[in-house]
């Protein structure tokens, strides 16, 4: 089986087949072609323990460009968590890396010969070259059928292990761009610090416009600040991400010449919102003629484009 593979010579890799899903941790990725399509030449997992350490997943579809990688996909493991920069000691692991066979159900399985030492400097190990293009992508190899890969991990520090823990990244076919136009009346009498439009919805989640009409941060005082942000972020599940593309805008009444910024972001919970500090200035926004503010309203749009969303297992 392996010889039909035609993997590459790779001094100190060990490659098998496993029966035996992985220990701790598994990525499901459904429609792996639009990832490329929406310019994610990424994607990370959730964190996940084990031995007593958080991780992650790192998988490039296309290859680590970064490391000029041509012609095949690359898999790294990531030691993780808000500190993990941070740390002092330096975490000995040896670990292996899955992929599934979808068509035998067994698990495509590379591990290093040597354990690998991870701390604050060098926080990732894995495979430059995990597998050829080619083979990945051969049907009859079953590692991407239906445009779904499956991916996996152990790790092994002290020999401890711990319960699987997976999420599944769906990205969204035919991604539907939904437009919502905000009216603000009696703008100069604006007194709050903050204002929410109506809710919207757009790819199944809850949307509104937040606006600072005397600004955030660093915009206080010299700029209106403008936010997208989730309604209800508090719904999500613990560990959901949503990937989205969006334009904010404030239109200009009479000239059509509007002001805009475009991004994209994945929000969760941790992450609701996502904007600008300085949007506009003050300045500019009032300036006679201009046409923003128009018998003192003011209108704003948002379109938003939901592309993925990533939900624990």
């Amino acid at each position: 089986m392996m010889t039909s593979l035609n993997f590459d010579a790779q001094d100190g890799i060990l490659r098998s087949f496993s029966d035996a899903p992985p220990t701790h941790y598994t990525v499901k990725i459904q429609s792996l072609s639009l990832l490329t399509k929406n310019s994610l030449e990424k994607y990370e997992s959730g964190d996940f323990e084990a031995g007593g350490y958080k991780w992650k997943l790192v998988f490039y579809p296309n290859g680590n460009k970064s490391r000029n990688v041509k012609d095949h996909i690359s898999l790294y493991l990531v030691m993780s968590g808000a500190n993990a920069t941070q740390i002092s000691r330096e975490v000995y692991a040896v670990f292996r890396l899955f992929l599934l066979d979808q068509n035998k159900g067994n698990y495509l399985v590379l591990q290093e010969q040597n354990e690998r030492r991870f701390h604050g400097m060098k926080l990732d190990w894995g495979f430059d070259q995990f597998l050829s293009q080619k083979a990945f992508t051969e049907a009859s190899n079953g590692f991407l059928l239906d445009d779904t890969s499956v991916l996996g991990a152990e790790i092994f520090v002290c020999k401890e292990r711990s319960t699987c823990k997976g999420e599944c990244l769906s990205m969204v076919k035919d991604a539907v761009m939904y437009k919502h136009v905000w009216k603000i009346d009696n703008f100069s009498k604006l007194d709050a610090e903050f204002y929410d439009s109506k809710t919207f919805i757009s790819g199944d989640q809850k949307w509104k416009i937040q606006l600072y009409p005397k600004g955030k941060g660093n915009g206080i005082g010299t700029h209106l600040s403008l936010y997208l942000a989730l309604a209800d972020p508090k719904s999500l599940p613990p560990g959901s991400k949503i990937y989205a593309d969006f334009t904010l805008r404030i239109l200009d009444q009479v000239n059509a010449r509007h002001q805009f910024g475009k991004v994209n972001f994945w929000f969760s919970a941790s992450n609701p919102e996502c904007g600008w500090w300085r949007f506009i200035t003050l300045g500019f926004l009032s300036q006679a003629g201009m046409g923003f503010l128009s018998k003192d309203t003011c209108t704003v749009e948002a379109e938003v484009t939901v592309h993925g969303i990533s939900n624990a297992l």
